[in-house]
């Protein structure tokens, strides 16, 4: 296995870091690093999954995982670029939130156990128990005695709702760097934690908490960020769309993710092949150099597409989410997929082509209310116009009787070249 920081560099996993130090360390197994994850929302997103592959380089050299919830961050809110005020979510919901995402984080960690063979340690913290029976005073004399207000009022995203007077910016989202600074000493101070990793925009923050350590502790502790991801046109992911599409399979379908990455540019598909799979980087950087020789193929899209889907949703799901792309998009035989598919597999084509339950409709009426027409005269002119397949066959007779054509329960229609439905004419219990 290379050195840590060779490793993260050539999966441009690496922007800035505090000093080598780091990597003497944690290439010497068994220290313990954190980053946080926000339970405002109910699930990650694939902007969070950058970051996930980084703990995963780091786990995989016997490094422990801290997992911090930042609870008590998300009850006031960081300020960030925000033009106001945000409000404020419940207990409830927060507590909720975090034990979606801790089980999400468990659940592709043990599944990446399976197949890597990788013995990862990880456990979760909550810095709402950080502040359990903590006063007022005791807050005070803790942590803003070694945090001057210069250095928050100078933060450029508070700088800029302070400056602005058509802006402000509330005494509670000013406070939030004081918590994330106290997440780092509490972790520190009771878990030896000396690293922490985060966006490459977050870097000044992590110099300063790791500054403030030093002053209060007499001690060495790290920051490392990872960089923010721009395509080869110099369009930057991770905060925009990627954010857009959770890890959550019931927010974002596993064949959405697959889709997404199968329409990587030719320029990109190494880079996101090293940051976002464990494939080695001597063997990608072969598969490029295979790929550019006959790049309509396509065929190295669609191994990157199934790496980043197995590893966040398993083997199955991959499989599934590559069959429903081949229905909809290759040369194979659409019949024979339907044909071949099991029930889980038949399940996740419906969500993804639509579906709906035959009741002896006329072939206008199933066409318009499949929603490949907006009416008998829309639907008339689909035929006729030679764009309307059942079973990948062309129906030109608008009196074509498809009764009998159902593949067992099934009929597979088509409008123009990609746009499918599924017609269900009785739902099997096998």
């Amino acid at each position: 296995m290379k050195k840590l920081k060779q490793e993260l560099l050539d999966r441009w996993l690496l922007y800035q870091f505090t000093n080598d130090s780091l990597f003497e360390k944690f290439d010497k197994w068994e220290w313990s690093f954190y980053c946080g994850f926000d339970p405002t929302a109910d699930s990650l997103h694939l902007g969070n999954f950058i970051g996930f592959m980084v703990w995963v380089h780091l786990m995989r050299r016997w490094n422990n995982y801290i997992a911090l919830t930042w609870w008590a961050t998300g009850m006031i809110w960081d300020p960030g670029w925000k033009e106001s005020e945000r409000n404020f979510l419940s207990e409830e919901i927060l507590d909720n939130n975090q034990k979606k995402i801790s089980t999400q984080i468990s659940t592709i960690l043990e599944n990446l156990k399976s197949f890597t063979w990788d013995n990862f340690k990880y456990s979760f913290v909550n810095n709402k128990d950080f502040y359990t029976g903590m006063g007022f005073l005791d807050f005070l004399r803790e942590v803003w005695k070694y945090i001057t207000v210069n250095s928050m009022i100078n933060k450029d995203t508070v700088k800029k709702r302070i400056e602005d007077p058509t802006k402000s910016i509330s005494y509670t989202e000013f406070s939030y760097q004081l918590l994330q600074w106290y997440d780092y000493c509490k972790l520190f101070k009771d878990d030896s934690v000396t690293l922490q990793i985060w966006w490459q925009d977050q870097w000044w923050n992590l110099l300063t908490w790791t500054e403030l350590i030093r002053k209060k502790y007499d001690a060495e502790v790290h920051a490392l960020t990872w960089p923010l991801i721009t395509d080869s046109t110099g369009k930057k992911f991770g905060k925009s769309e990627w954010n857009a599409m959770f890890l959550d399979k019931s927010k974002t379908s596993p064949y959405f993710i697959y889709q997404y990455f199968m329409n990587t540019s030719d320029e990109d598909i190494g880079k996101y092949m090293k940051m976002l799979t464990l494939l080695e980087t001597e063997e990608i950087d072969k598969i490029v150099w295979n790929h550019l020789q006959n790049p309509e193929k396509r065929e190295w899209q669609k191994l990157l597409a199934y790496k980043i889907v197995e590893i966040i949703h398993w083997e199955k799901d991959a499989k599934i989410a590559e069959k429903i792309s081949n229905l909809m998009f290759s040369d194979q035989d659409k019949v024979e997929i339907i044909k071949n598919s099991n029930k889980d597999e038949l399940s996740s084509i419906f969500a993804e082509l639509g579906w709906y339950t035959y009741n002896d409709e006329n072939l206008f009426e199933m066409i318009v209310k499949s929603g490949l027409a907006t009416s008998n005269s829309d639907a008339r002119k689909t035929i006729e116009s030679g764009a309307f397949y059942i079973n990948e066959q062309k129906i030109t007779d608008i009196k074509y009787d498809f009764s009998n054509d159902f593949i067992n329960w099934i009929l597979l229609i088509r409008k123009w070249k990609k746009n499918f439905k599924l017609i269900i004419k009785e739902i099997q219990n096998n």
